[in-house]
């Protein structure tokens, strides 16, 4: 059956697709859209879209909310989670209850999760063939399994989410990325380019560099592309003797 055919895939498309006060342009906006249109078909308090590359590169696209916003990147921050998981496996991973057993597979993530409000993720990784290109997550607050017609229009967003991502691609000048999605993949490279400075101002090595910064950013509940920010231009240093 095609997209076309289907009534739930036209739905999803239909209202992912309308105007939303406050959205941004190009793809981040129609991505942004989405995660809107998803809360309100699939009965949950936030929803987030992530950019993820093979070699490392992820940042955030869009989310439905900034409360939704910020629990997407804690996954990146703490270095765990469905998202993570997701990407990872090429399969969804879905956690009606993340009391019931997140806590042993991602403890960190769980627990801030938890403090978030959260009680339930469903992560879909976007993909296409050998291609993977990010993550869609859907949050609850309350637990609880996602119906058959529910987990239906989840990957119809998902699907729709991967031909925006394809769709802005293909409208973007050769060898640049989708409008407004350089930004969510070049912090990665800011990131990198952090890890070192840290990595030589600490004398350790460039994991441990990573788990510091995403230390300094859960305790100070910053953003990590922020912290990133801020060690690159000098602003912060970390000092071998208070770390």
């Amino acid at each position: 059956m095609s997209d076309s055919d289907d009534p739930i895939a036209r739905a999803v498309e239909y209202v992912a697709r309308q105007p939303v006060a406050g959205a941004a342009d190009g793809v981040v906006g129609a991505l942004q859209r989405l995660c809107k249109a998803a809360v309100g078909a699939l009965s949950a308090s936030g929803a987030g879209v992530s950019v993820m590359v093979e070699g490392g590169g992820r940042g955030v696209a869009a989310a439905s909310d900034p409360a939704s916003e910020r629990i997407e990147e804690l996954q990146f921050v703490l270095g765990e989670g469905p998202c993570i998981d997701a990407f990872a496996s090429r399969r969804p991973v879905l956690v009606p209850d993340l009391t019931d057993g997140g806590a042993h597979r991602w403890p960190a993530y769980t627990s801030a999760a938890h403090d978030g409000g959260v009680r339930a993720v469903f992560a879909f990784p976007l993909q296409v063939g050998a291609a993977r290109l990010g993550v869609l997550d859907v949050f609850r607050t309350r637990a609880g399994l996602l119906s058959s017609v529910e987990l239906r229009q989840a990957f119809a967003f998902a699907d729709l989410a991967v031909r925006t991502l394809l769709d802005g691609q293909d409208d973007a000048i050769e060898g640049a990325a989708a409008d407004g999605l350089d930004e969510a993949i070049g912090h990665s490279a800011e990131l990198f380019q952090a890890q070192g400075m840290v990595m030589v101002q600490l004398g350790v090595s460039l994991a441990e560099a990573l788990v510091r910064i995403r230390a300094y950013t859960y305790a100070e509940n910053r953003r990590l592309n922020d912290v990133a920010g801020d060690i690159v231009s000098r602003r912060l240093r970390f000092d071998p003797d208070h770390s």
